[in-house]
């Protein structure tokens, strides 16, 4: 088929030792949290360590062009503060408190990597929209990850991030975040393939609810590791079993949770 021909042409898989790691570890979705412990907090992230889980965390840039761990673009829905979080500095959004914490502030992804300190693998999901500088914010995520040793990826919905790292920091391992949508027509079908050929990933991170999969099938069998989100009951976890090599839960989808 040709779909699968450029699949391995334009896409083609990594290593495989050196995306091993991927499938040896539950991640938590944005930290363990849950009640009294925000998501997307350095107590969350705290919590996943302990419980000898993997990370799995959100980025959105500051103002000031930093590196924040935060899922949103508005503040409203984390935090008793609104507005969106690209008007302020680092400094200002690392004084607002996370709603429902004890004294939980939104960190920077440099204070969070200091917390882990290698603890925990970390995959770093790079928030974009349409219109959106994207690059910026992988430039302000990769200088924060010079360094640091330890195993994490980046991920994004939007292609061009795991491209960009694709070309400027070949060294860190990226992947495509990706869901169906109930879009399983020659138009979506089309899409990402397409989608597959810019981003160029080590790794796929697919929707739990897109699984089984035909495309999600092809390329784990090529030798992409496949993570899956968000899985948050038992019945997904059994299908992350079946499909999937790592899943990224929370709630009642955590092991033993």
């Amino acid at each position: 088929m040709i779909a699968a021909l450029l699949d391995r042409l334009l896409a083609p898989a990594p290593d495989p030792a050196r995306v091993a790691w991927l499938a040896q570890h539950e991640y938590a979705h944005r930290g363990l949290h849950g009640p009294c412990i925000p998501e997307n907090s350095l107590a969350a992230f705290a919590g996943a360590i302990a419980r000898g889980m993997g990370i799995e965390c959100d980025i959105q840039r500051s103002g000031d062009g930093q590196a924040m761990v935060f899922h949103d673009w508005e503040l409203d829905r984390l935090t008793a503060d609104s507005g969106p979080v690209a008007d302020r500095s680092a400094a200002a959004l690392g004084q607002i408190m996370l709603s429902g914490g004890d004294d939980c502030r939104i960190p920077t992804l440099r204070e969070m990597l200091g917390m882990v300190r290698g603890r925990a693998p970390i995959l770093i999901e790079i928030k974009s929209k349409r219109g959106y500088n994207v690059a910026a914010s992988c430039l302000a995520v990769r200088r924060v990850l010079e360094g640091y040793q330890a195993p994490h990826a980046v991920m994004s919905f939007d292609p061009r991030v795991s491209r960009w790292f694709a070309e400027n920091s070949p060294r860190t391992l990226r992947g495509l975040v990706m869901t169906e949508e109930d879009d399983r027509g020659i138009a979506g079908w089309a899409r990402r393939h397409l989608w597959l050929w810019i981003a160029k990933p080590d790794f796929l991170a697919y929707d739990i609810r897109d699984l089984p999969s035909r495309f999600a099938a092809a390329q784990r069998r090529r030798g992409l590791p496949l993570t899956s989100w968000t899985v948050r009951s038992p019945e997904l976890r059994e299908r992350a079993a079946l499909h999937a090599d790592a899943p990224i839960a929370e709630g009642d989808g955590v092991q033993g949770g």
